[in-house]
């Protein structure tokens, strides 16, 4: 194995071996970007050095609650500064957190609080009686700090420590606890589906460190980004873009209510470069009308991931100035996995073809060993864009496994891969393209039909600008689609 014959001296030090954690990012940026705007939001900024303090004050304050290494410290907020600096603040004490998504129902929120074990919970003002529910269902729960938003109207129930009185009694100077090993957890993010209890995702400092180097290679990132927030930060850490935007020393542009007017805005008067969302936020753009359409004058690199972008979406969009690449992913996978790398033979296409293109699943990013489609053998499909299997994933991103659910995690790993449930095929060139989730596909006549392609063909019609298309039951085929 690559060892040499002599290897006495040659083991790892404190010199030549620090475990890798994505909170390094922030702490490099404090000292080489101090003076560089950070944080943005509405009419508030922060520098790094301002960052890095508010950072290391929560921390401490987490800590003088009583949080420990180990526990677990939940949020339930939007895209806004507080949420970002959660994204440090709580690993910076030893926390992990626990990123809960704003959008579910109080059952769910009730589970994952108790399941999860949050000993406290960052809340945003506009959800605080919704957690309080949810603490008298479980019987318990975690000790709320309220997040008002003055710039949003949404102001303090008065029930709760705020914020900002956490924050004042902390210490800038914090000592941050780094972790020791590479592999303990730092986040802990439920994924839903449609049946069933959520999951929860683990992930380590190594893998969440080396999504924010693999992207950025991705994405053809340089120095001092403008980075967007639409992709939510409880979805999958928002990609891991929380962590990654200090190691460029650029800035995280806030968003917390998603409307055309206010990507336009970002792009146009803050410059955003970048952002992250799925086909919807496309639409939202290319649906803007001309009051709401602001002039800018430099090109935005949009990651798109959730569906494959329809071909009519990205035709209109591009001449907007937005360059669209698809990516793909899942929760357990750190977000992007997959991007569909661009060739330079592919701008000849014409544009429908282009666009088909651009609407394939990809290749595997830079931090990844493996992707591949298998079938129900593990044997790689055939590239001939036509034979089914499913995506399995294999490398650093990917997670450590499921939360308090051994059976689920040993299922997920079966036969070395991560089984992702999507359902692909692969080009001749080894581009994958998703078909469908396995339990999405349509047996019609004993065929299998893809929801995701029907989907697709409906897109091109110009009246139509969602759609979704599900199975429905028939008497002769067994199954339809359905719109």
């Amino acid at each position: 194995m690559g060892w040499l014959a002599d290897e006495s001296g040659l083991d790892k030090c404190a010199a030549n071996y620090v475990p890798l954690t994505p909170l390094s990012h922030l702490q490099r940026a404090a000292d080489i970007f101090a003076d560089r705007e950070a944080l943005v939001y509405g009419t508030q900024r922060w520098t790094y050095r301002a960052y890095h303090a508010r950072v290391s004050r929560l921390a401490s304050a987490l800590a003088g609650l009583g949080v420990k290494p180990g526990d677990v410290v939940a949020t339930l907020l939007p895209n806004i500064p507080a949420h970002a600096e959660a994204h440090f603040g709580v690993p910076a004490c030893g926390a992990i957190l626990n990123a809960i998504n704003t959008r579910l129902d109080l059952d769910t929120v009730a589970y994952i609080l108790e399941h999860a074990g949050a000993k406290v919970a960052l809340v945003d003002s506009s959800l605080v009686d919704l957690v309080e529910r949810a603490c008298i269902i479980i019987g318990g729960g975690p000790r709320i700090i309220e997040v008002p938003d003055e710039q949003a109207g949404v102001a303090a129930s008065g029930r709760h420590l705020i914020y900002e009185d956490l924050l004042a009694g902390g210490d800038p100077a914090w000592a941050w606890v780094m972790p020791q090993d590479e592999w303990e957890s730092l986040a802990l993010n439920y994924t839903s589906g449609t049946t069933g209890r959520p999951k929860g995702v683990v992930y380590h400092h190594r893998g969440a460190y080396l999504s924010t180097l693999s992207q950025p290679i991705s994405w053809r990132m340089t120095l001092y980004p403008r980075y967007l927030t639409i992709v939510p930060m409880f979805h999958c850490n928002a990609w891991c873009h929380p962590w990654m935007i200090p190691a460029l020393g650029g800035a995280v542009i806030c968003l917390r209510d998603i409307t055309a007017r206010g990507i336009y805005q970002a792009v146009a008067q803050e410059k955003a470069t970048h952002f992250g969302g799925a086909p919807i936020v496309l639409n939202t753009i290319v649906g803007a009308n001309e009051a709401e359409r602001l002039p800018f004058d430099h090109v935005v690199e949009v990651f798109t991931a959730g569906a494959p972008p329809p071909a009519a979406t990205l035709a209109a969009i591009e001449p907007l100035g937005f360059n669209v690449t698809q990516v793909y992913g899942l929760t357990e996978t750190y977000g992007p996995a997959t991007e569909c790398t661009w060739h330079e033979g592919f701008d000849a296409l014409p544009q429908a073809e282009r666009a088909a293109v651009k609407a394939r699943t990809g290749v595997l990013m830079p931090f990844m060993e493996d992707i591949t489609v298998l079938d129900p053998q593990m044997r790689p499909v055939p590239r001939d864009g036509a034979a089914l299997g499913e995506i399995m994933h294999r490398g650093n991103g990917v997670m450590k496994g499921y939360f308090r659910n051994p059976e689920a995690t040993r299922a997920a790993f079966d036969g070395g891969y991560f089984h992702s449930g999507d359902i692909a095929f692969r080009h001749e060139d080894g581009y994958i393209k998703i078909a469908d989730r396995s339990k999405d596909i349509i047996i019609s006549g004993g065929e299998n039909v893809s929801s995701v392609e029907v989907e697709g063909a409906l897109a091109h019609h110009p009246a139509v600008s969602l759609c979704a298309v599900v199975a429905k039951p028939d008497d002769k085929w067994g199954e339809v689609p359905c719109a």
